[in-house]
């Protein structure tokens, strides 16, 4: 009973290791509910869009708008972040690597919530 009770231990400790979390864990989302209400919340409060109603940042309209959101939803937010496009400013070089890491997540975790 000793034996497979230590067993078990050594199983879920190992299944632990070996399953990674989602990307959403490692950003902050506290640092990037803060990053959103100082950068973007003034054209996205609520996840909506004032300069162009048809495109929010709902899941549908970011799946339709954003180029590779179906592969990898925060990299294609984070491009959409750093780059830039159309009436939406670049923020490379106004905001870190770390503070669009952590937006994008929060962007991807509130559209998965409904805003």
């Amino acid at each position: 009973m000793k034996k497979l009770f230590a067993f078990l231990v050594v199983a879920v400790t190992l299944l632990g290791f070996a399953i990674q979390p989602p990307a959403l864990a490692d950003a902050n989302l506290a640092s990037g509910s803060q990053v959103f209400a100082a950068n973007c919340n003034a054209c996205h409060m609520g996840g909506k869009n004032v300069i162009m109603a048809n495109k929010t940042l709902s899941k549908a309209d970011l799946a339709k708008y954003l180029k590779g959101f179906s592969d990898d939803a925060q990299a294609a937010i984070a491009y959409q972040v750093t780059n830039g496009k159309n009436a939406m400013p670049a923020f490379k070089g106004r905001l870190t690597p770390t503070q669009i890491e952590d937006v994008s997540a929060y962007v991807l975790s509130k559209a998965e919530k409904g805003w």
